[in-house]
């Protein structure tokens, strides 16, 4: 009954260490590599796609914001009006 446990636990301890082992991060690089040298893999191919997003984004809230700001300036001259309408007291 021992000699199985022994193996079980033997069993069990190359499992899960050969998981830990393969998880284990990649070194990093010695030195500095120019951006030309970089392999096309490493490159960010849809770095098109994000500055579009980006641009898109920001051009989205600039025309919020300016559509807002339209839209307080006709409610402050609508009271303006008003209030010269108004009878004072």
């Amino acid at each position: 009954m021992s000699v199985r446990r022994l193996l079980l636990a033997l069993t069990f301890f190359v499992i899960l260490s050969s998981s830990a082992f393969a998880l284990q991060p990649p070194a990093g690089q010695s030195e500095f590599v120019p951006v030309d040298s970089v392999p096309v893999a490493d490159q960010l191919p849809a770095a098109p796609l994000l500055v579009t997003a980006y641009s898109f984004v920001w051009l989205a809230a600039t025309v919020y914001l300016w559509s807002i700001w339209r839209r307080l300036n006709k409610v402050e001259d609508e009271m303006k009006a008003l209030a010269q309408k108004a009878p004072r007291r």
